[in-house]
């Protein structure tokens, strides 16, 4: 195994139905992922935070006795910029800058050193913060989040603009998403359980895994044009919001990249009864991370509850421990 710097973390996010429940509370989160050696805690202050932006000073200070007991690290912060806020107008730039920068102040509190900066976030608005971040020793990587991609227009716009202002404190972060080879199963499962045939909906995804991307734009015109009834064209017309790209695209980038979003759907095990994810070539993005000398964070991003909730218990737990025993055995770390 080649020598690396990559280090093991967990975006809270992945614990959300248990959050959502009160089966697990922020606490319990930031203990859950320090017990798999995951130690990088990313977060969204919306979701787990009450009263976010609006914390108290007590609030601060709690956070900052878990990270010392748990021995945990606050890697990101991630950031909405909702710009549509105000019926009728989009926000101005002062008042997108605003916002930024309360995100930033946010971020410093907690000893973040990262801020997710939402794809839809316009490249001007980006470039214009980059002061403030350099000032409060904060990062603003923008994340290319699948149907995004690295040779997508918008984010050649971004990367445009972050050669253009040369400052450290703007990057990317790579969202795992951009990689899937073959649509979940979780998603393939709970399209029939919401009334898409067996037919349609394996037709799909063999079409999917043969042209992703662009080519993919069609399936539901095809899918109806085949006969399909509402549900089949529903799951057609989510394949295009998907993507898989060649990993290998990220050695041009990766001086760029300071922290990734480990998207998985699905853990499940291969026939030698390793932990893998259904859908994403994770054995193939590591190599590639390594080559390219990636120091930041694989940090676990769990969407697959929402595929599997409406039949099946979400056990997010055991999701996240699966994927971080993957991750062990990938960056030749002792279990």
């Amino acid at each position: 195994m080649s020598h690396h710097q990559i280090k093991r973390g967990v975006s809270l996010y992945s614990y959300q139905e248990e959050y959502f429940l009160r089966t697990m509370s922020l606490e319990d989160c930031i203990r859950e992922a320090a017990g798999i050696g995951a130690y990088g805690i990313e977060t969204i202050g919306e979701q787990m935070m009450p009263g976010f932006p609006d914390l108290s000073e007590d609030f601060y200070k709690q956070w900052h006795e878990w990270m010392a007991q748990y021995g945990t690290t606050p890697t990101a912060h991630d950031l909405f910029l909702d710009t549509q806020l105000y019926p009728g107008r989009y926000l101005t730039e002062s008042e997108c800058l605003a916002s930024i920068r309360r995100d930033i102040d946010h971020a410093a509190k907690l000893g973040a050193t990262v801020i997710r900066v939402i794809v839809s976030t316009p490249p001007e608005i980006l470039a214009a913060s980059a002061s403030y971040a350099r000032d409060h020793d904060v990062k603003l990587l923008v994340e290319v989040h699948a149907p995004f991609h690295m040779d997508h227009p918008w984010i050649q716009r971004h990367l445009d603009q972050i050669r253009r202002v040369d400052s450290e404190y703007l990057g990317l972060m790579p969202d795992m998403g951009m990689y899937v080879q073959r649509i979940p199963r979780v998603m393939r499962d709970r399209a029939v359980r919401n009334g898409a045939s067996e037919f349609f909906a394996d037709w799909v995804c063999r079409q999917y895994e043969q042209r992703p991307g662009r080519e993919a734009l069609t399936l539901p015109t095809e899918v109806k044009y085949m006969g399909g009834g509402p549900a089949d064209i529903a799951f057609a017309s989510a394949a295009p919001h998907m993507v898989f790209t060649e990993p290998r695209r990220l050695l041009e980038v990766m001086d760029y990249c300071h922290h990734i979003q480990a998207k998985f759907y699905e853990m499940t095990t291969d026939d030698d009864g390793n932990d893998v994810e259904y859908s994403i070539p994770y054995a193939d993005i590591v190599d590639v991370l390594i080559e390219g000398g990636y120091r930041g964070y694989l940090s676990s991003e769990y969407e697959g509850n929402r595929h599997i909730q409406d039949a099946f218990e979400v056990d997010s737990v055991d999701q996240v421990r699966r994927q971080h025993r993957m991750f062990t055995r990938l960056l030749g770390e002792s279990a």
